[in-house]
């Protein structure tokens, strides 16, 4: 039997909720580089390592997102963990 439109939808929440959780483990880990990246006096901002990010997405993607779209997610989660560095290491107000 199909699932109905309530079913998919509770099954879209929970997986929200994982997303959720997953991009705020994902973020504390950022920040932990970050005090790393500032202890080294390196840049929070490294094109090279999210071109490689970049390429393993779109490698591993199985779609139906197309590579394009992936990127572009996988991009804004990584310019707020970015924001996310410069506000914790450098004392910059958050927006």
């Amino acid at each position: 039997m199909p699932l109905d439109i309530d079913e998919i939808r509770n099954e879209i929440d929970r997986m929200d909720s994982d997303l959720l959780r997953i991009f705020n483990q994902r973020a504390a880990l950022a920040l932990k580089i970050g005090e790393i990246k500032k202890e080294r006096g390196l840049a929070v901002y490294d094109p090279a390592r999210e071109k490689k990010i970049f390429e393993r997405v779109k490698k591993a993607n199985p779609g139906p997102l197309d590579d394009g779209a992936i990127v572009r997610l996988v991009e804004r989660v990584i310019d707020e963990s970015r924001r996310l560095e410069r506000i914790r290491t450098k004392g910059e107000e958050p927006c």
